[in-house]
């Protein structure tokens, strides 16, 4: 009976060894390329700091009541019960659906089409116009925005001038509901146009072309090109503007508050998700509030991101 007693406890160490034994040879190799991950170190430092940390405590917020100065006060689920109670929240959710709607679709079309003569031998100058359609990108969007509120101003605005030419009545844009989101969709659509057409260039590029000369001999037009080839190609790069866009889209916060500001406009015709949580945080000074917004909004994107991928992977499983 001391034998196996003996065998049992000989075998317990190296059980103990071989179990033991991955979590040493982790440490090593840390210990071992210490001088690497001390390189990248900063950058994880700064995320944890300037990432992680602000949506952990906006988390926390979010079930707070606090004005920003005093102590904060427990608030359990009643900032998101009043956010899904909230007409106001309810209404910038539907202008910012809407004015995704009138810019998105129109712009990755735009893009598309912009991006497909941008390619085409025919088309002279080709890296001046590329230049040219991507510097809207680049350009301030608080100057943007002054510029578009000059063009849609209710009395001494360009398009006005325009209809006076024609002998029409002037239209006040910035009073109407449909006028404002109209004049945020198109900032939109001039500002990312380029941007998207030079990410459907680059997957342009990679198409062979003989694909191309293959449908010209077949007589094939370039319309039908453009529908059968560029097209069915593109569907990743397309899924990608897709979802970028649509993230950008819900975030529309800066056209808005310029154009018309914090309140929205008349009748809250550009109140965006982002602006209402603006106002909300910053300006009513309801931040445990307005952390719930965000996140309300945060759950929202990820929902119609995933809504927007799903149709076009249905589409091309179809196809």
């Amino acid at each position: 009976m001391a034998e196996p007693t003996r065998l049992q406890s000989s075998t317990k160490p190296a059980l103990h060894a071989r179990v033991r034994e991955p979590n040493r040879g982790l440490a090593s190799e840390i210990w071992k390329h210490r001088k690497e991950y001390l390189a990248i170190s900063p950058f994880y430092l700064l995320f944890a700091i300037f990432g992680l940390f602000p949506i952990a405590f906006s988390m926390y917020l979010s079930f707070q009541r606090w004005d920003g100065i005093g102590e904060m006060t427990f608030n359990g689920l009643n900032n998101y019960r009043f956010m899904l109670s909230d007409p106001e929240f309810w209404k910038a959710v539907g202008n910012t659906l809407l004015i995704w709607v009138y810019s998105t679709i129109p712009m990755l079309f735009s893009a598309l089409v912009v991006a497909f003569l941008l390619n085409a031998s025919f088309v002279k100058f080709r890296t001046f116009f590329r230049i040219g359609y991507f510097l809207p990108n680049v350009t301030s969007l608080v100057a943007v925005a002054i510029i578009f509120s000059t063009l849609f101003s209710n009395n001494y605005g360009l398009l006005n001038y325009i209809l006076s030419l024609f002998g029409l009545h002037s239209v006040e844009w910035l009073n109407e509901t449909w006028g404002i989101q109209l004049a945020v969709s198109l900032m939109v659509v001039w500002r990312w146009v380029g941007y998207n057409a030079v990410i459907y260039l680059a997957g342009l590029q990679s198409i062979p072309t003989v694909l191309y000369e293959a449908a010209k001999i077949d007589g094939a037009s370039g319309v039908q090109s453009f529908f059968r080839i560029t097209v069915p190609i593109l569907r990743p790069i397309i899924l990608f503007t897709v979802i970028t866009s649509t993230i950008g889209g819900m975030q529309i916060f800066t056209e808005s508050q310029v154009l018309v500001g914090n309140d929205g406009g008349v009748s809250g015709g550009g109140l965006t998700i982002v602006l209402y949580l603006y106002r909300e945080a910053f300006i009513n000074n309801y931040f445990g509030y307005g952390a719930a917004v965000g996140w309300g909004m945060f759950v929202l994107i990820a929902l119609f991101s995933i809504v927007n991928w799903k149709l076009v992977q249905g589409k091309s499983a179809n196809n």
